[in-house]
């Protein structure tokens, strides 16, 4: 089936409207609906079918294959990464909300969902970049997606649900919606486009109101420079999804509790860091799975209320302040998949500790102390008596280490472990190769260490190892990789290391690398790269050098 739409642009602002047609009933039907497909695109000037590459038949035969809920899921993820990629994490929360898929008995609906987009990336017709975002195929462009007028997309669109994703500098109101059920609405300011060249003024209440009065509203997306939230917000009361994040905002309003149907709220990112409290009242929400409240980067946390162990439902819990009691509540929390905690200090260490090992399902654990993101993060508090959780696959410690936890050694389903302004004295390493299915790293300022070498890691070290991220104020050089080191690895990036002038000639042992990613870090390693040492990373297919 095509994706219908139409582009309305001004100075001021772009607007993409989408709706996906119904789905045949019977394979006569698909038949005839695949000879539109072809007359829409043709008449339409896109791309069409014709000269189709082997790779488009390939994801036109897979895409055929799939039962019609996730045709609907794929359609979707087109839509939403339509112009910019999104989070792999995020995208399971948005298709929760948007659709409904066949649950699974005995299990959670995130997981089925989880495991349908690995799915869609084994397929190619999702692909991955080493941000962990994801797009939809290039091929799906050439076959499914058909631009109409808008006079033709409002006749198509009549009584169907309509997704909408607009680009605006909030300076002025946008049309009316009356005509059109909007069902998914993503607002993006010109100030997060560009936040560098663009001075916006942020989007004003009337502007917020605007869509307030959207009833049809299941999933709405704000990201930038929003200035509040209004009250009418808790008129949506189908929205399942909220997203308010890079806001100006001091505060949520106490009407979200009015919206029951509420699965997830994100609101990270407060530029300001203003935001420092969830509403007493949206303890109420039994149905809400996912409050994201602020980023594991450090921007303030947000702090609850007591009581906060009623959520019975919450799967995800990321920037809460554990102090004042809370970390006791979270031990009644035992349904949550993953967790992220602020200002960890000595007072509510052993208690949030205890708290953990109560979470049986716990997946993901990000844990950070005191302080900013920078020179001033203090220690973390030792947790040495914890015990992960048995199916911990995701680690992030956030804060200065006097040694690599004990524990961490013991964690055999970890897959992806990340240590920040830990500033170890000695090579983390020592433990962490030894991990049997780490899968991603990254060490961002995790080690005070000028030069690397063979120590970094042993022959065989590291088996599942595929990406390594490497962060550092500090490091000069890299002098040596052992052959049969990182066995495993594909992807090996550097990022902001900016004194690191050498890369080793035995980089060429690593003959899994399949790409070197190259940012800010010093020109002199970028242009002898480029010139008389290029032999050393002749063999890899994709370099990238910022």
């Amino acid at each position: 089936m095509p994706l219908f739409y139409f582009v309305r642009e001004s100075e001021n602002r772009r607007e993409f409207y989408f709706v996906e047609m119904p789905r045949a009933k019977s394979q006569g039907d698909v038949a005839s609906s695949s000879n539109h497909i072809e007359e829409g695109e043709s008449s339409s000037n896109s791309k069409g079918s014709k000269g189709k590459t082997s790779s488009s038949e390939y994801f036109m035969s897979n895409y055929e294959n799939l039962p019609d809920h996730l045709k609907s899921c794929l359609d979707y993820c087109f839509i939403i990464t339509f112009r910019y990629g999104v989070d792999k994490e995020k995208l399971p929360r948005l298709l929760l909300a948007a659709y409904t898929v066949p649950e699974k008995s005995g299990e959670i609906m995130e997981d089925v969902i989880e495991n349908i987009i690995e799915e869609f990336v084994r397929l190619q017709m999702l692909q991955e970049n080493y941000h962990a975002e994801v797009k939809v195929s290039e091929p799906y462009f050439e076959l499914f997606l058909v631009e109409v007028d808008e006079q033709d997309f409002v006749a198509k669109a009549a009584n169907l649900p309509v997704y909408a994703v607009i680009e605006d500098d909030g300076k002025d109101i946008p049309p009316n919606f009356k005509s059109l059920q909007i069902h998914s609405l993503f607002l993006i300011t010109a100030e997060r486009r560009a936040p560098s060249s663009v001075s916006a003024r942020g989007l004003s209440r009337a502007y917020m109101e605007t869509f307030c009065r959207l009833q049809s509203l299941v999933v709405l997306g704000l990201d930038g420079e929003v200035e509040c939230l209004p009250d009418k917000v808790g008129s949506l009361i189908n929205l399942k999804y909220l997203e308010v994040r890079w806001s100006n905002i001091d505060d949520l309003p106490r009407t979200l509790n009015n919206l029951q149907k509420l699965q997830t709220l994100d609101a990270r990112w407060n530029r300001f860091r203003n935001l420092r409290e969830l509403p007493i009242e949206m303890l109420n929400s039994r149905q809400l799975r996912h409050l994201l409240m602020s980023h594991t980067t450090n921007n303030g946390e947000i702090r609850v209320s007591k009581g906060f162990a009623t959520m019975v439902n919450l799967q995800t819990c990321d920037g809460v302040y554990a102090g004042g009691g809370i970390a006791n509540e979270l031990g009644a929390l035992v349904q949550l998949k993953k967790l992220g905690v602020k200002r960890i200090s000595e007072d509510h260490a052993s208690d949030l500790s205890a708290a953990i090992m109560k979470m049986s399902k716990l997946v993901s654990l990000s844990l950070e102390a005191e302080g900013s993101f920078f020179d001033d993060t203090q220690l973390l508090p030792e947790i040495e008596q914890l015990s992960p959780p048995p199916l911990l696959r995701e680690l992030i410690l956030s804060g200065g280490l006097v040694e690599i936890p004990k524990w961490i050694s013991s964690m055999e389903n970890l897959t992806t472990l990340g240590l920040f302004q830990s500033k170890l004295l000695e090579n983390p390493n020592s433990v962490l190769q030894f991990l049997p299915k780490l899968k991603h790293l990254r060490l961002q300022d995790a080690y005070k260490a000028k030069c690397i070498g063979k120590e970094f890691c042993e022959a065989g070290g590291f088996p599942k190892l595929e990406t390594l991220s490497i962060v550092s104020r500090t490091l000069v050089e890299w002098t040596e990789i052992v052959e049969g080191a990182f066995p495993s690895l594909r992807r090996l990036i550097f990022w902001n290391c900016c004194r690191l002038r050498f890369l080793p000639e035995s980089l060429q042992n690593i003959s899994t690398l399949q790409e070197l990613i190259l940012f800010n870090t010093h020109k002199d390693l970028a242009r002898k790269l480029i010139g008389q040492e290029n032999y050393k990373i002749k063999d890899i297919p994709k370099v990238i050098i910022y």
